[in-house]
């Protein structure tokens, strides 16, 4: 009776049909998450008050791409379910210069500013708590960051990734105006000096 009773937990516990072949076309999980803040909600009624839960995540990994997200629920951990699972699907990326940031910047989100600015290697993460979490989870080691309005832990880390948008690569910049690379303008050069010696 054991014997049997053993194999038919086996077979409920294997997939089969199109149940198996979903579970095997699943994607890998992309990034770290990171729990910045949790906070209890209370909603007045007319029985009382209702309790809820408000989960503030970020998802970085760790090589300039991060998304964060706000979830509500009854239950702390179905409210960062739902955080993750909107942070990853609303991720963005961002140009890195070997380990910080490449030029200085300010991001504003509500009554939240965020300033930013590249940092020499060694300096570390200078930055409050939410914002240090961020940039931990989009693998920026040494930056340089102050709060210049608000306190609030939601807009903080808004208006850090309203920032994290605005940064731009240098090659981003010289299409911006017009400017040719470098490697673009030696030939060029050649040519002009080539032709009146032919000329000659």
């Amino acid at each position: 009776m054991s014997n049997e009773t053993l194999a038919k937990s086996e077979n409920k516990k294997e997939a089969k049909g199109k149940r198996a072949e979903f579970q095997k076309a699943r994607p890998a999980v992309e990034g770290k998450t990171t729990v910045i803040h949790v906070a209890r909600t209370a909603k007045v009624v007319k029985g009382g008050k209702r309790f809820g839960f408000r989960a503030l995540v970020v998802v970085g990994n760790g090589m300039g791409k991060v998304g964060v997200a706000i979830g509500k629920a009854n239950q702390v951990q179905l409210a960062i379910s739902k955080a993750e699972s909107h942070a990853r699907k609303h991720m963005i990326t961002f140009p890195i210069v070997g380990e910080t940031i490449p030029h200085e910047t300010i991001g504003k989100f509500g009554a939240a500013s965020v300033w930013m600015k590249p940092a020499a290697p060694g300096t570390g993460v200078i930055a409050g708590s939410g914002v240090r979490l961020l940039f931990e989870a989009a693998g920026i080691k040494d930056v340089l960051a102050k709060s210049l309005g608000s306190t609030n832990p939601c807009n903080l880390v808004y208006a850090t990734l309203e920032a994290f948008k605005q940064l731009k690569s240098k090659e981003a910049v010289n299409v911006l105006r017009g400017k040719a690379a470098p490697a673009e303008e030696a030939p060029k050069a050649e040519e002009v000096k080539a032709e009146p010696a032919k000329a000659e």
